[in-house]
């Protein structure tokens, strides 16, 4: 353990946190701008955390097995609890289809990278895939506030909430679906190219143990 670890323990522990806070019956109507304001604030202060746990993990030298591990899953159990809240909250943004999308991609990146891992090669972030995260960060916070405000009028210019919510999570879905298929795409190449080597392997294997045999032969003919 170490304070990377801490940090992004801390994100996985901020999770119960986001989700009592905006399903919790202790605030009342009255209230609810002190809910999704709480609410907004701890999901933006555990995104950050995403980025300080690496940053100081590679400054320090202090990148673990642990930390490796947990670093993804934070991110990943984040991002689907505050979607399969929001579904239950308000559905007229953030309907099941999208849930069911952000939820299946995860699992999907997850599950590509594990059998990476057991090939031996990682597969590395794209652009797409950090583009992906800031998007969705910027779509569950505006949910969020569209929990509360439909517009922002601060009389010189207006600021529609509820529009961007929308717009954010129509652009997310986007992303997602394209970021997946590239990491597919380049999975595909990767575990491609690991099994035309294997088919090679063995056949490379039998002509030198063929040689070889002949060779003992030719040295032993009596035998």
């Amino acid at each position: 353990m170490n304070l990377p670890n801490y940090i992004t323990l801390s994100r996985i522990a901020s999770i119960p946190l986001i989700i009592w806070v905006l399903t919790t019956p202790r605030f009342s109507v009255k209230e609810n701008t002190l809910r999704v304001v709480l609410a907004s604030t701890i999901f933006i202060l555990a995104s950050i955390t995403d980025g300080l746990d690496g940053y100081l993990a590679r400054r320090r030298g202090q990148i673990t097995t642990m930390g490796t591990l947990l670093d993804p899953l934070a991110d990943k159990l984040m991002i689907a609890a505050a979607f399969i809240t929001l579904v239950q909250l308000i559905p007229s943004i953030v309907s099941v289809w999208v849930a069911v999308i952000i939820v299946g991609r995860e699992f999907l990146i997850s599950g590509l990278r594990s059998i990476a891992a057991s090939e031996g090669f990682t597969i590395e972030a794209s652009e797409l895939g950090k583009l992906k995260m800031v998007v969705q960060i910027v779509s569950v916070v505006s949910t969020i506030l569209a929990l509360r405000w439909d517009i922002w009028d601060f009389k010189y210019f207006i600021v529609p909430v509820r529009l961007i919510a929308i717009m954010a999570i129509w652009f997310m879905v986007g992303v997602s679906v394209i970021s997946a298929v590239d990491y597919f795409v380049g999975f595909w190449k990767k575990i491609d190219k690991r099994a035309e080597r294997r088919r090679r392997r063995p056949f490379v294997l039998s002509r030198k143990k063929k040689k070889a045999m002949e060779q003992a032969q030719a040295e032993n003919p009596g035998q």
